[in-house]
């Protein structure tokens, strides 16, 4: 399987890009196609030794994250992200990653892969770590605002994704709300509840934000507006919390006795706040599998989300979707009247 990589795109790249892919072909076998300028791809390559299993696509341009999605992604046809969706499209490629611009990103795969028919605006799925595991969140930043199909059509993609990647046998599905009763909510919720309720998911019901990271669910559902201030306040304060308990275990010498004693514990769950051990967020309705990375994401990140791609062809995600939706795939044509009507939060 040969899975393409954005190799320019993100904080960290090209070194720790083309390290992640290094890394992921000798431990795995995997075969990745880095797109991106070869001259200075192939530097990063010597400095880390022979790779059976990597090629390089010269890409002469890169999306900058400044630059407007859509209208970047038409005038550089030839940038990194958009040559590593054309080999998607063509087949070359069976998925693509990236950890570059998230607008770009999602916009190069609207664009070039076109959406699975029945879904009107793909989401951004962020897999979270739970008190018991890990749960599903989405929409998180492609759609900032929805109407209630689109969550519905969001429950049915996150549950198929939970099924098949995360090996979830009957996920649980709720709906983000300021409470668990039914009549709780503005007109979208209210309205959603209805849909998911009467839809072939296991729909647990309306969830708060506390019961995100407790495991009450397997799947949240909410607009991409309300989700991407959940992802990054979660992020946010994950960080403090781990920087606070750190001063704290200095403050005395007996509080750097115990440290030492509890250390082990910290670092188990500092691994499980990590968002590199996650790896991406899947692009879930597009027609092919995009994994979209965080812009500062190291080697580490970059394997774990070639790993979740992989899973995600697999498995037959896609195929899934469609079937679960009754609904061939769209032509790709129709992908630019959705550029119009929906652009991601940065």
């Amino acid at each position: 399987m040969k899975i393409a990589l954005d190799a320019m795109g993100g904080d960290n790249a090209p070194g720790e890009i083309v390290r992640g892919a290094w890394e992921t072909c000798q431990m795995s076998g995997l075969n990745v196609i880095l797109v991106g300028d070869r001259d200075v791809l192939q530097q990063e390559i010597d400095l880390l030794g022979p790779c059976n299993g990597l090629e390089i696509i010269h890409a002469p341009e890169v999306i900058n994250m400044d630059e407007a999605p859509a209208t970047a992604v038409r005038h550089k046809k030839n940038s990194s992200v958009v040559l590593a969706a054309e080999l998607v499209r063509s087949g070359e490629a069976m998925a693509m990653v990236s950890a570059g611009s998230t607008g770009a990103t999602m916009a190069a795969a609207l664009l070039r892969l076109g959406r699975i028919k029945g879904i009107d605006r793909p989401a951004i799925a962020s897999v979270l770590p739970t008190a018991k595991g890990a749960s599903i969140l989405l929409d998180v930043g492609a759609n900032v605002e929805c109407k209630a199909k689109n969550l519905l059509q969001f429950a049915v993609m996150g549950s198929l994704y939970a099924k098949k990647v995360l090996g979830i046998e009957n996920p649980r599905v709720g709906l983000l709300n300021v409470g668990t009763e039914s009549t709780k909510g503005n007109e979208l919720t209210k309205e959603a509840y209805s849909l998911l309720a009467n839809a072939h998911i296991n729909f647990f019901g309306n969830v708060e934000g506390c019961d995100i990271f407790r495991s009450t669910v397997d799947v949240v559902v909410c607009d991409g507006f309300v989700g991407n201030v959940v992802l990054k306040t979660g992020e946010g304060l994950a960080n403090v919390l781990m920087i606070m308990i750190k001063e704290e275990m200095l403050q005395s010498r007996l509080a750097r006795v115990g440290a030492a004693l509890v250390l082990p514990s910290l670092k188990n769950l500092k691994k499980k706040l990590d968002y590199s051990e996650y790896g991406g967020a899947p692009l879930l309705g597009v027609n092919g599998v995009a994994v979209v990375c965080h812009g500062s994401s190291g080697a580490l990140a970059i394997r774990n989300a070639l790993r979740q791609a992989q899973e995600a062809v697999e498995t037959g995600l896609i195929k899934s979707i469609g079937a679960n939706l009754c609904a061939p795939v769209i032509e790709v044509s129709s992908a630019c009247e959705q550029m119009r009507t929906s652009m991601p939060v940065s």
